[in-house]
């Protein structure tokens, strides 16, 4: 009974260190894509651009991953034919983000 005991505690303890090391694993992955990504952005973007799209990922994160994840294919497929300054930015920021609906309220 002890040794059943002992083993199930064996077993159990190597499949933590084994989800343990997959999530290292994959936290290291996922940090290794954002230095990709950051070093593509800060070949295509001016220092302001970046500043303003940091800005927007700290309101916006799911806008500004987009917004970064379309500026990286446009800059691996060759089409971006300068660098993406504030002015460009802004106005792919516009499109990119959903406008703001108007509420009226009627009195009767």
């Amino acid at each position: 009974m002890d040794n059943e005991l002992e083993e199930i505690k064996r077993r159990k303890l190597m499949e933590l260190q084994k989800q343990q090391e997959i999530a290292a694993m994959q936290e290291e992955q996922r940090r290794q894509v954002e230095m990709e990504k950051a070093a593509i952005l800060r070949q295509i973007m001016t220092p302001e651009a970046r500043e303003r799209l940091a800005r927007i990922k700290m309101a916006h994160p799911e806008i500004a991953e987009s917004v970064e994840n379309q500026l990286i294919v446009l800059a691996q497929t060759g089409r971006l034919d300068r660098m993406i300054d504030d002015g460009t930015l802004k106005r792919i920021l516009e499109r990119a983000i959903p406008k703001k609906r108007e509420i009226k309220i009627k009195r009767r």
